[in-house]
């Protein structure tokens, strides 16, 4: 008969596998990839690094399920924000101003999540999330084109494009670690502008 794990067993699998990610995360948000050996994680758990791997085969597995949780978690939030009831503007505000905003509460982690140098693997999440961004906010200048509140365009790529300006944006004041002042309003403007509203309300 075949091995099967009790209810006990696989809970305590479960909460030593959560106990490694939360780790991790702490890690990449406090010192980012490079800060966050195998080694590291596994102390910052209290686990042995035999354990870790036992749940991650390689530091390339690790790593890649860490940028998924983090990143997911963020997506989530801007996700959140773009679904709230309101005008096309508003919504595209919203976008930037949660995505630049926990940016900047964050940014060593969002660095990390954005330009750090890491696994191929690592790289691949980037575009898949990348893409979960662009649809977002495709979605709300398609609403806006509908509505007659923006002018006809092509969403996915205006989309696509200011995705890849703001994340641009964003890298050098994380990498500095000091954003000025007027970076998140400076990003609405050229948003609301680029896709042809307009950016009256937002100085």
């Amino acid at each position: 008969m075949a091995y099967r794990r009790t209810d006990a067993v696989q809970a305590r699998l479960d909460a030593s596998r959560e106990a490694i990610l939360k780790a991790a995360i702490a890690l990449l948000t406090e010192h980012g990839y490079a800060g966050s050996s195998v080694a590291a994680v596994a102390r910052r758990a209290g686990v042995a690094t035999g354990t870790v791997y036992r749940h991650f085969p390689s530091k390339a597995d690790l790593v890649t399920e860490v940028f998924r949780t983090a990143a997911g978690r963020e997506a989530n939030a801007v996700a959140a924000a773009v679904r709230q009831p309101g005008e096309v503007l508003d919504r595209i505000t919203a976008v930037i101003e949660t995505f630049a905003g926990r940016a900047f509460k964050a940014p060593r982690l969002a660095y990390a999540l954005l330009a750090e140098p890491v696994d191929p693997a690592v790289d691949e999440e980037r575009l898949v999330f990348r893409r979960a961004y662009r649809d977002l906010v495709a979605a709300t200048v398609a609403d806006g084109i509908r509505a007659g509140v923006l002018p006809p365009q092509n969403p996915d790529v205006t989309a696509a494009a200011l995705v890849g300006a703001i994340a641009e944006a964003l890298v050098g004041p994380l990498a500095a670690g000091t954003p000025a002042p007027d970076t998140i309003p400076s990003l609405i403007t050229f948003a609301l502008r680029a896709v042809g509203g307009s950016d009256a309300s937002h100085p």
